[in-house]
């Protein structure tokens, strides 16, 4: 997709799109082949990443349980598989896998709709004005957690999906409807996650990060339906449900900080993010007055509220603790000339404030000591701010250079020769750009 500069294409993830750019793949560097032949779903989402992105997702589908919308479902879930013990564990099991399954099926199916509309989501998240619209949302149905004002269903719908049907398919049918009487407190935060989804643009990971936020959700439901018969007591519910709704409604004040990180300075993004931190730790930990009905109540609150302290000391900590970045200067013919004058290679960065891998090469690659002090010694650093097409050139030097998408790192050796086998077109960490820096400053002394 274009990024208001001619040949300019992102994919929905908002990583290069070579295919739809046109550009040959033996074009590209040998450690960016592998991506490039991937599938354009793999997503952004890997490794360690992944694994916590799905635990903690599991965990808020876990916390979504002792909302006051999804709890009397548990002594509904209790009374109806309760009448079915007698048909013995193994049917009761099919029972309460049928029952999961359809809540895993309708959220699911949410996230994978989601998702390919993600083409859609990604080109209009490179709006400022759509980001500054979807965090606005965000934090309106937060207000709704807080308990400002309330989201609620015509009866109709609540009544026929609340309904007990029997059979296998009336378990299923509860499963798959769970959703509809849980909306009033799942609506807000499902709304949060979707939004986060389809600006990944991936079916697959939309498929699995919705069916981990089921299992959270089904799996304490499984439990209570496998021992229904033996259950005499349910732990009793209180003010607490109302904690753990305005829990999630600072999870979603959090993804609003996430949506217009990229239209602020990095100092600015990071205070902003710390302030949200620090106030949900204070509000949820101190400030609220919410009572709980069980003795462990007061600990869980307090562990939260000094969680979200620490997060946002952390956040501020790690970033006064960032040494200086590279120094760069704009781009300029002059500035060419008096590199190959001075015999000295070049780098120029392509990049724009909305993009997250620019950002990280900002606050991470380019920030490392030593791609500093190599930067100021041996090279001529240039960077192309592509956040805006305000200035014409820069849309003469996206069509001179070949850039299809930023970031874009393109590297010239001191006779002003672009060396194209080490251009960059994603965010690498700093060991893998100092090679990169060995490789042309090898090539500019050999000449060759």
């Amino acid at each position: 997709m274009q990024l208001g500069y001619k040949n300019v294409y992102r994919d929905p993830r908002g990583f290069p799109d070579w295919k739809a750019a046109g550009l040959p793949v033996e074009s590209i560097p040998a450690d960016r082949a592998k991506a490039v032949s991937e599938p354009p779903n793999a997503g952004p989402l890997y490794g360690w990443a992944m694994l916590w992105t799905l635990l903690g997702v599991f965990a808020g589908g876990l916390a979504l349980n002792l909302t006051p919308c999804v709890y009397p479902l548990i002594p509904i879930t209790v009374s109806y598989f309760g009448g079915r013990s007698s048909q013995g564990r193994g049917k009761l099991a099919v029972h309460g896998l049928l029952y999961l399954g359809g809540l895993s099926l309708t959220n699911s199916v949410l996230g994978v709709v989601a998702a390919l509309t993600g083409s859609l989501m990604g080109s209009a998240l490179q709006n400022p004005i759509v980001l500054l619209v979807v965090a606005g949302v965000l934090v309106f149905f937060a207000t709704s957690l807080f308990g400002f004002w309330e989201l609620q269903l015509p009866q109709g719908l609540t009544s026929a999906a609340s309904r007990s049907y029997a059979g296998y398919f009336g378990t299923l049918f509860m499963g798959l409807t769970l959703g509809v009487v849980a909306a009033p407190c799942l609506g807000p935060f499902v709304l949060g996650l979707l939004t986060w989804v389809a600006s990944m643009g991936s079916p697959w990971l939309g498929f699995l990060i919705f069916f981990t936020l089921s299992l959270g959700l089904g799996v304490p439901l499984f439990v209570l339906a496998m021992f229904s018969g033996s259950l005499e007591k349910l732990p009793g519910s209180g003010e607490w449900m109302l904690w753990v709704r305005k829990l999630m409604g600072w999870v979603l004040v959090g993804m609003a900080a996430y949506f217009v990180k990229p239209l602020l300075p990095s100092p600015v993004a990071v205070i902003v993010l710390a302030a949200v931190a620090l106030a949900a730790g204070l509000h949820l930990g101190w400030i609220d007055t919410t009572r709980g009905g069980f003795r462990g109540f007061g600990v869980v609150r307090n562990v939260v509220g000094v969680a979200g302290l620490v997060v946002g000391v952390f956040l501020i900590g790690s970033w006064l603790m960032i040494g200086p970045g590279v120094s760069w200067q704009p781009y300029s013919d002059e500035a060419l000339e008096q590199a190959r004058k001075s015999n000295k290679p070049v780098i120029v960065d392509f990049s724009a404030t909305w993009c997250t891998p620019c950002r990280e090469l900002e606050d991470v690659t380019f920030r490392d000591p030593e791609v500093v002090r190599q930067a100021q010694t041996h090279f001529i650093m240039i960077k192309v701010d592509l956040t805006t097409n305000a200035d014409p050139r820069y849309e003469k030097l996206v069509e001179k250079y070949s850039v299809k998408g930023v970031p874009t790192v393109v590297f010239f050796d001191a006779n002003g020769r672009e060396r194209a086998d080490l251009r960059l077109v994603d965010f690498i960490p700093a060991d893998q750009f100092l090679s990169r820096m060995t490789q042309l400053k090898q090539l500019s002394k050999s000449g060759s």
